[in-house]
C-alpha cells in the first residue's frame, strides 16, 4: 500500500518556524510532482508550493520569501520550512505527490497536519 504520512505541525507564535515533512511508503516505482496545500477554516484548499522531480519550484504570492520546499529523492520525502510565519498561515496543511508504483499511477495526499501561528 502505498501512502503519504506527514508529521513536524504544531502550535508556533507569529515570527517563529516550522518543518514540515513528508515520507511517500510502499512500493513506489518514481514520484514525479511533490507539493503542499493548506486549507483554513472555511476556505477552499490552496496550493502553497509544489516541486518537480528535477528540483523545480513553485510558491504561491502568499508564502513567496518565507517558504521553502525541497525534497530528497531517495527518501521518497518532501519538506516545507516555513519561516516568519504568520496568524493567517494557520491552517491544516496536506501533501500531495504524483506516484508511480506497480499499481500504475496516482495522486496521492497525506493525512494533514494542523499548523497554528499565534499573534
Amino acid at each position: 500500500q502505498v501512502q503519504l504520512v506527514e508529521s513536524g505541525g504544531g502550535l508556533v507564535q507569529a515570527g517563529g518556524s516550522l518543518r514540515l515533512s513528508c515520507a511517500a511508503s510502499g512500493i513506489i516505482f518514481s514520484i514525479n510532482a511533490m507539493g503542499w496545500y493548506r486549507q483554513a477554516p472555511g476556505k477552499q484548499r490552496e496550493l502553497v508550493a509544489s516541486i518537480t522531480s528535477g528540483g523545480s519550484t513553485e510558491y504561491a504570492d502568499s508564502v513567496k520569501g518565507r517558504f521553502t520546499i525541497s525534497r530528497d529523492n531517495t527518501k521518497n520525502t518532501v519538506y516545507l520550512q516555513m519561516n516568519s510565519l504568520k496568524p493567517e498561515d494557520t491552517a491544516v496543511y496536506y501533501c500531495n505527490a504524483a506516484v508511480q508504483s506497480f499499481t500504475g499511477y496516482m495522486e496521492l495526499w497525506g493525512q494533514g497536519t494542523q499548523v497554528t501561528v499565534s499573534s
